[in-house]
């Protein structure tokens, strides 16, 4: 079964995933990655699959609008070489659409940050940057959007911003400074 084929991985943790996490490519799983990572540390299921919105267009409309049945509450797309896949994403679904541009061309990432940020009026699509930091941000905007009927979640987001903290303040006193 080809890489555009497979059919979505099913939560580590066992439970019903709350986060899609869609790529144009397996190439773009490098990358996407990083999201998985986010969701991991905040213990939030999810699952992760590929889906071309020019390749494979039935089965990437297929996943947008299946995803609130299979209990998605926030998809987040990421593809490269100006693919607009959050798009088709957000066109396909009312869930929210986070977008990760993948700086897979030439234009390294910027073909692919003008189509997931240029999104007509009516469908939005929240953008973050390119590549692996936009990847990261991605998982952390999905935790906050999740995090808003969810306390427990939310308290793990204070936690998290309390460990980036004191990390600085751990390299500055190890620069020597005050």
């Amino acid at each position: 079964m080809s890489a555009d084929q497979q059919q979505p991985t099913q939560p580590e943790q066992g439970s019903r995933p709350l986060v899609g996490i869609v790529m144009g490519s397996d190439s773009d799983l490098g990358v996407m990655e990083k999201t998985a990572e986010v969701l991991k540390k905040f213990d939030v299921p999810f699952e992760m699959t590929v889906a071309s919105a020019h390749r494979t267009p039935g089965r990437a409309a297929a996943f947008a609008t299946t995803a609130r049945q299979r209990g998605i509450r926030v998809i987040i797309a990421g593809a490269g070489h100006a693919a607009h896949l959050a798009g088709a994403m957000a066109a396909h679904s009312t869930l929210p659409v986070i977008g990760v541009p993948i700086d897979s061309s030439a234009f390294q990432g910027f073909d692919a940050l003008l189509s997931t940020v240029q999104m007509p009026p009516g469908i939005p699509v929240a953008t973050v940057a390119v590549g692996k930091p936009g990847a990261t941000n991605a998982g952390i905007l999905a935790v906050q959007i999740l995090a808003i009927g969810d306390s427990e979640l939310a308290q793990r987001l204070e936690d998290h911003r309390k460990e980036m903290a004191a990390g600085v303040e751990k390299k500055a006193q190890n620069l020597g400074n005050p």
